[in-house]
């Protein structure tokens, strides 16, 4: 398989979205509330955009750890096969 496709089918797979957007939920609540506090809490105006992405980078470094794990592995068993 192509490493591309490879990537593509480990960022999909095997519940790494799942454990991506649980990391994010979390993350990017605590996040929110640390930058946007006033705003959540109605004394300030929120930024939407800002929202939106303290969500999404949690959940992009969580499905990049899982896929650079994911992708040594493989390459470590395929090594040993070769051996």
């Amino acid at each position: 398989m192509p490493r591309l496709g490879l990537i593509w089918h480990f960022c999909v797979g095997d519940g790494v979205p799942r454990r991506s957007f649980a990391v994010a939920a979390v993350v990017g609540s605590i996040l929110n509330l640390i930058n946007q506090g006033d705003a959540l809490m109605g004394t300030g105006h929120l930024d939407f955009t800002k929202l939106a992405l303290t969500f999404l980078v949690p959940y992009c470094v969580a499905t990049y750890g899982a896929v650079a794990y994911r992708l040594r592995a493989t390459h470590r068993v395929s090594q040993e096969r070769s051996e």
